[in-house]
């Protein structure tokens, strides 16, 4: 499986960035978001009809295991579980921690760079 992920300031930029993706042939339901804040996350993948991680991705053991996790853990446990590796987990929570929106596309097509 191939993951990709890009980074956004803004909500507006993280909207756009998702509608960009999605010109390409990228379905919805490849197409994650998240933020540090599960309200903003949550608004966003509404706004841009784009997927959180949730128990589907997670299972149902890590998404209770994380109930009682830091906000940090909890972030890096979903990043890790839709294919990025611990240390890239661990880099994209402190762009997380910085109130950046990440924008993940599973099962990206080779050669698509946006």
């Amino acid at each position: 499986m191939s993951v990709y992920y890009k980074e956004f300031i803004t909500d507006d930029e993280a909207i756009r960035g998702i509608q960009e993706i999605k010109s390409h042939g990228i379905q919805d339901d490849d197409i994650y978001v998240i933020t540090h804040e599960n309200y903003r996350t949550e608004k966003l993948a509404e706004m841009a009809s784009a997927n959180t991680i949730g128990v589907a991705e997670e299972g149902l053991g890590t998404a209770i295991a994380n109930a009682f996790k830091t906000k940090g853990e909890e972030l890096r446990a979903k990043l890790e579980h839709i294919g990025f590796s611990l240390s890239e987990a661990v880099d994209l929570e402190q762009q997380l921690d910085e109130h950046k929106v990440i924008v993940v596309v599973k099962n990206k097509p080779a050669g698509l760079t946006l």
